[in-house]
Parts: C-alpha cells; sequence; structure tokens
C-alpha cells in the first residue's frame, strides 16, 4: 500500500505539477524545515508519548495476544486501530522533515537494530531511542562535515548501526551462529 500510494503521488505531483520540489518530497530536507512543520512533528509526537503513556498496557497486550484482549475487554480493535492511528501520524509527520523515502527508514532501522539488543520490551524502547538519537546526532554530523544531505545521512548511519548491530549484538547473527555451534557440539 505504501509503495503504490508512493507512486501515486509522484505521478501527480510530476503530471500536475506543484509548487512543492520533487526531490524534497521524496528524500525531505531536514535543515530546512520551517516553523509549522517543526509545529505538526513536535505536536504528533506530543500526541504519541501521551497516548502511549495512557494506552501502554492495552497496547502490549494487543501486540502479544489480540484474541485474549479482544475476549476479556473487547477493546482490540481501539488498541489496534489506534496503534494503526498513531503511525501513521507519526510517518506523514516525519514526511515534513525526512521526505517519504527517508521517513520509513528512520521508524525501521532503530527498531530492528534495537531488537538485536533488548531481551525485554522496556529495554527495546530505551535501545531504539538510542539508536534514533545517535543516528540523527551522528547523520547530522557527518552531513554538515562532508556537506552531505541530511536526511539520507541520517538513514544511512541508522543503516550501519542495524549492520554492526547484526554483527555483535546478543541477538544478531554471530551470536545465533554461536550458539548453534554450541547445540551441534552437544
Amino acid at each position: 500500500f505504501y509503495l503504490l500510494a508512493l507512486a501515486i503521488g509522484v505521478l501527480i505531483v510530476s503530471k500536475w505539477g506543484s509548487s512543492v520540489d520533487l526531490i524534497h518530497l521524496l528524500f525531505g530536507s531536514v535543515l530546512a524545515i520551517d516553523d509549522p512543520s517543526l509545529l505538526i512533528v513536535s505536536g504528533v509526537a506530543s500526541i504519541t508519548l501521551i497516548w502511549l503513556a495512557l494506552e501502554y498496557r492495552g497496547i502490549v497486550l494487543e501486540c502479544a495476544d489480540s484474541g485474549f484482549i479482544a475476549a476479556t475487554s473487547g477493546n482490540g480493535a481501539r488498541f489496534h486501530i489506534g496503534f494503526i492511528v498513531i503511525a501513521v501520524l507519526n510517518f506523514v509527520a516525519a514526511f515534513q522533515a525526512m521526505g517519504t523515502l527517508m521517513a520509513v527508514g528512520l521508524m525501521m532501522l532503530p527498531a530492528a537494530t534495537a531488537r538485536l539488543w533488548a531481551e525485554s520490551l522496556a529495554m527495546l524502547f530505551v535501545s531504539a531511542w538510542i539508536v534514533a538519537l545517535s543516528a540523527c546526532f551522528l547523520g547530522l554530523v557527518a552531513s554538515y562535515q562532508w556537506d552531505l544531505p541530511s536526511g539520507p545521512a541520517i538513514v544511512l548511519v541508522a543503516g550501519a548501526l542495524y549492520c554492526i548491530s547484526l554483527l555483535i549484538a546478543p541477538f544478531g547473527l554471530m551470536a545465533q551462529r554461536r550458539k548453534s555451534r554450541r547445540h551441534h557440539a552437544i
């Protein structure tokens, strides 16, 4: 659905024109974000944090066992739909700064990287936050230092952190390989 919507959007902008630069629509410009866009991003972030604080248990139960929460409280759909709405709102807000293509990387790579390090849900949140913050900081430094576009630099740093984590993290490929070798030796 995302790729189809993106293709349709690019087609519409290309065919009928717009004052929006297509490159900025696709790849964003973190360093050129304007005040209204910054308000949207901060507003969506605030709404997301409040919603997560209020609905944390329900979201975790919905993700872990949707049948249980549907049977016990009947609120499964509320948590599921709420999570989808929050994810889409964050994705749209990320378009303002990162562009459509880079927003996907910034939303997925920190979570995937954190999964390689964390064993509990709380540590998963903390790890993803640390990875995202590190990728943004290091990507912006690299962007400034070597005159690179900021959005792709951030996503490339996040991708590099994922690749490194894939090799050295406790739940990465090398750890799985060592574990597999120990099981075969027994």
